[in-house]
């Protein structure tokens, strides 16, 4: 596809916004579902057209708050929730959670990468992740959802890895691909060759999703579009995990201000950034980048265990270090990763639930590495 110059674009993208989803699971984030509520409202008042929240991996969600507090705001038909796929049976347990959340549309996690896809589905062969994309695309057809499929670290997945899985995701009944740069790692014009590939793919539709660890998030965005990509997924003010997300208000004053696109409503932005900042706890700006305290931080033992599948570069490259950061999402697999090389020993299965009490208790307040050992310290077993 040729490259359109600035200027009106022929076919200006739809907007997702995932502040709901990935900025919510940020590592020490955690919205309530009145801050839900009002930035659900706000973005679709905005011209957002599609609201990310939520992850389901089973029953019992622990977003089940969230989800449904934005459904009540805009409707399930305007919200859009990430359901993981790791094999069938537990599709199926999924999409049975999704099923009594009322949930419309879904987004499936899949790792396409031979890296993520061994991390996580415990087999890097094209066959497997092919076979287990058509399954759960055809489970959630079959039961009447919307389908967005991913390409979880997509943007290093080789072409003749990535093409021909997203190919199979379409011919089994996929409504949208979306690119997800997991770890920020190609330049604009890499992302209009990626994306061209993708785009001429027979009756597809491809979205991006770019992390902002080099700063390049909105420039890939809109790169992506010029290449043929019809959605572009963003956050309120950046947040999320790995250097933040392509910020939402960049995003659309660019649109604004190098294409002419009037489409959006641009006054609740500054709304927006203050709920959404307030309601993750990140004081009044959030920034993004390798040099942030949260720019390696944490809140999954997998992340802490293989930083080198997230991690576009080294913290210690540039001076930082990797970190532990959970309010209530604490795990016996979290406290084992913390108390590592203490020299405290501690019953992790007991000192576990003691913790998160206290930590109901108290409100919840952010855990790192150096406040759960100083926990262990205090931790005084109930004798048996």
């Amino acid at each position: 596809m040729a490259a359109e110059g600035p200027g009106e674009l022929e076919r200006p993208p739809r907007i997702s916004d995932a502040t709901l989803r990935d900025s919510a699971h940020m590592a020490g984030v955690e919205f309530g579902p009145e801050d839900a509520a009002a930035i659900a409202d706000l973005l679709v008042r905005t011209g957002v057209e599609l609201v990310e929240v939520g992850m389901v991996s089973g029953p019992d969600s622990k977003d089940a708050g969230l989800v449904l507090a934005t459904h009540e705001a805009v409707t399930a038909e305007r919200s859009m929730t990430l359901v993981v796929v790791r094999d069938r049976r537990q599709v199926a347990r999924a999409l049975d959670e999704a099923e009594r959340l009322g949930v419309r549309h879904i987004m499936y996690s899949i790792p396409t990468s031979e890296q993520h896809a061994q991390l996580k589905l415990g087999s890097a062969s094209p066959k497997f992740l092919h076979t287990l994309a058509r399954s759960a695309i055809q489970q959630a057809k079959e039961r009447g959802f919307h389908v967005t499929f991913s390409g979880e670290d997509g943007a290093r997945t080789p072409r003749e890895r990535l093409v021909p899985y997203v190919e199979a995701g379409f011919a089994a009944g996929a409504d949208r691909f979306r690119l997800a740069e997991t770890v920020a790692y190609l330049s604009p014009w890499r992302m209009e060759e990626v994306v061209a590939d993708l785009t001429a793919i027979d009756g597809s539709e491809i979205e991006i999703h770019s992390h902002n660890m080099l700063g390049m998030a909105v420039a890939n965005s809109l790169a992506a579009v010029r290449a043929g990509a019809r959605w572009i997924s963003a956050t309120v003010g950046g947040i999320g995990e790995r250097g933040g997300n392509a910020p939402l208000a960049e995003l659309l004053t660019s649109l604004r201000v190098i294409h002419g696109d009037t489409r959006f409503d641009l006054t609740h932005l500054t709304e927006l950034s203050r709920i959404a900042l307030r309601g993750a706890g990140l004081g009044e700006a959030f920034q993004s980048g390798p040099t942030t305290p949260h720019a390696f931080a944490y809140e999954l033992p997998g992340q802490l265990d293989h930083p080198q599948a997230y991690e576009t570069l080294p913290a210690e490259l540039v001076g930082n270090i990797r970190e532990l950061r959970v309010r209530s999402r604490l795990t016996t697999a979290l406290v084992r990763w913390a108390l590592a090389g203490s020299g405290l020993e501690v019953d992790v299965d007991a000192f576990t639930p003691w913790l998160a009490e206290r930590q109901e208790r108290d409100g919840r307040p952010l855990l790192d590495r150096d406040t759960i050992r100083e926990a262990a310290v205090d931790f005084r077993p109930v004798p048996a």
